[in-house]
């Protein structure tokens, strides 16, 4: 990994762009934060739609957290951005596009090939990326993950013991193969769910739910769509984390 470019923001957050080998990414720090003082670490998950896209939600997230004093850090997603594009998952998410147009179904065969791919790939990238971020001096654990694509997070749980808690965003579709990893994890869970998601499977996400083996688990449901989290809902993330992480 190495460091891009470096600024600070307006409210003296550190904001660094890196690459890590061809993966863009970024990492955010608070003032507060030394060698003598590291900051424990959020992963900031997001659908793949390119950090540019992004951006303005990333480091209103980011900003949130240092206020909290979390260091965050976000990575770019296989076939987004400007990385190499996945024909397959292309592929599915075309046919996705024509059903939800069509106003049928969504075949599981759509969601498996549309999501488990992106898994596979990313979340050996996120452990890399871990990798780079907890060698440096003022980044410290415990860690834990935030958002994004449901089934990273979950895969994510499972397979990284440096992952203590995390947030998942009940908003994207999720294969059925997952609910059996998802009996697997066992780390604290803080689920967002809207109530009213126009692209989520309302009961689909609480059987998920409900399949989590974490003795620690929350659901945080609220009325309205996608987008109209409210700000509360995230205070009560943010809770979340600081009484995991710290």
């Amino acid at each position: 990994m190495h460091f891009t470019s470096e600024q600070r923001l307006d409210d003296n957050l550190l904001e660094r762009e890196f690459a890590l080998g061809d993966i863009p990414g970024i990492l955010w720090t608070p003032a507060s934060v030394s060698a003598s003082a590291p900051a424990p670490l959020i992963l900031l998950g997001h659908p793949p739609l390119g950090l540019r896209g992004m951006y303005p939600r990333l480091v209103a997230r980011a900003r949130s957290s240092a206020a909290e004093g979390f260091a965050t850090a976000t990575i770019e997603l296989p076939g987004s951005g400007d990385r190499p594009r996945l024909p397959a998952v292309e592929q599915a998410r075309a046919d996705l596009r024509r059903a939800m147009e069509a106003g049928e179904a969504v075949s599981d065969e759509i969601v498996d090939a549309l999501v488990l791919p992106l898994v596979d790939k990313a979340v050996p990238e996120w452990q890399a990326a871990l990798d780079s971020l907890l060698s440096l001096p003022e980044i410290g654990g415990p860690v834990g993950y935030s958002g994004g694509v449901m089934s990273i997070g979950i895969r994510l749980a499972v397979v990284e013991p440096r992952v203590a808690a995390a947030v998942l965003f009940a908003g994207s579709l999720v294969p059925r193969a997952m609910f059996e990893e998802a009996r697997q994890v066992t780390v604290p869970l803080h689920v967002l769910l809207q109530w009213d998601d126009e692209g989520n499977d309302r009961q689909a996400a609480l059987d998920l739910f409900d399949a989590f083996g974490s003795k620690e688990k929350t659901l945080h449901a609220n009325m309205g769509g996608h987008t109209g989290v409210p700000q509360f809902a995230g205070d009560a993330a943010a809770q979340f984390f600081t009484r995991h992480l710290k």
